[in-house]
């Protein structure tokens, strides 16, 4: 593939404007935020690289072609004519993805199967053999959007989600998605030198993106792609950007700020540890067993960025819920001079903080409307409520 290419990168709500900086940042040309994502373009070479460095995305896909379908027949035959053996050899595998709206299918999974059938048909008639379906780890995943009868196709260039970096072989219970985690981060401002702590951090999601921001790590350095099983992969260039970030990286984590953070349940502190030690990390992050109120960092931070539990993943909203927020309250009161940044999904909690908020940005946690909540830390910030 030659010339400008179209791609969408979807994110988090509430993360475009963060997504569009980090593409803008790669070169990707002619970026436009859409809800729930970034469309931009580029040249083939800028696809593979944006699955190796960008922190905040879902996904990236490359858009193959779009046009107008009024029925069955026409939809299978504008798969048909795809050359998908650019992408995919015979003894491949395949997936198929469908979103449809207002249009003449009304059922997602049978539009998904007349792609597959297009692009079963179109091999099985050129080889007389066809791919399998893989819906785990397909060499090639598909995705059809068709929206009042507009049909688009997509080819997935990372295959699983972004957001699974390698290193988080099992789950708090109230995880926080890793492209979430990196994407707010990059909201704060953070200049990746200054010392960063997080008071309750669970599984150490926080702290690990922010030891990979701060040591230019590229987020996809330790795990694979769908594109690199691809036909018409440019192996050469793709070997030049993944031993560019392996230098980049190798550079980046010889001087990190102080990281540190604290969590009161043990079983959190040993899953953060080991998470630490899967990224790659250990020796880089400090992490004690303490309880937030009365917690002191080895290391006084200029931020502080921490994901309470708010009552929708975590038992039920009560006396407990709300003593945690006051004993954050009071950790914060400590930090004078520092920047806090706390994701709420109940704005009824953050008042137990009694802290004055500088801004409040709107992002979702999975299916949960919440705010990314600054506080500047000092006599002036403290609330009256």
């Amino acid at each position: 593939m030659s010339g400008d290419l179209s791609y969408y990168a979807p994110c988090t709500l509430g993360l475009e404007a963060v997504l569009r900086g980090e593409l803008e940042a790669l070169g990707a040309r002619d970026c436009r935020e859409l809800r729930g994502g970034v469309r931009f373009t580029g040249d083939a070479e800028l696809g593979p690289r944006a699955c190796l460095w960008l922190r905040s995305a879902i996904r990236v896909q490359l858009e193959l072609a779009s046009r107008r379908v009024r029925d069955e027949r026409e939809l299978h035959g504008f798969v048909y004519e795809q050359a998908w053996e650019r992408f995919l050899d015979v003894g491949g595998t395949l997936a198929v993805d469908a979103s449809l709206k207002s249009s003449f299918l009304t059922h997602s999974r049978f539009a998904a199967q007349l792609v597959k059938d297009g692009i079963v048909d179109r091999f099985r008639d050129r080889t007389g053999r066809r791919p399998d379906v893989d819906t785990q780890n397909p060499d090639l995943p598909v995705f059809l959007r068709l929206h009042r009868d507009e049909a688009t196709l997509y080819v997935d260039l990372a295959g699983r989600s972004l957001h699974k970096r390698g290193y988080r072989q099992a789950q708090h219970k109230s995880p926080l998605n890793e492209a979430i985690a990196a994407g707010l981060l990059l909201a704060t401002g953070w200049d990746r030198r200054s010392a960063l702590c997080d008071p309750m951090c669970g599984s150490g999601t926080f702290l690990i993106e922010a030891a990979w921001l701060a040591g230019d790590v590229a987020p996809g350095l330790g795990r694979s792609f769908a594109f690199e099983r691809w036909q018409d992969l440019d192996r050469a260039a793709w070997a030049r950007a993944f031993d560019d970030a392996e230098a980049r990286a190798a550079r980046g984590l010889g001087e990190l700020p102080g990281l540190c953070g604290a969590d009161r349940q043990p079983g959190a502190v040993a899953l953060a540890e080991r998470a630490v030690a899967q990224a790659g990390l250990r020796g880089r992050i400090r992490i004690e067993r303490a309880d937030v109120a009365s917690w002191r960092p080895p290391v006084p931070p200029a931020l502080c960025v921490v994901n309470p539990p708010y009552g929708a993943r975590i038992g039920e909203r009560g006396g407990d819920l709300e003593t945690s927020w006051r004993d954050l309250g009071t950790f914060l009161h400590r930090q004078v001079g520092a920047v806090a940044w706390v994701l709420s999904g109940d704005p009824e909690l953050t008042r137990h903080l009694r802290l004055r908020a500088s801004r409040r940005l709107p992002v979702y946690n999975g299916p949960i409307d919440c705010r990314f909540v600054r506080y500047e830390i000092g006599p002036a910030s403290v609330s009256e409520e």
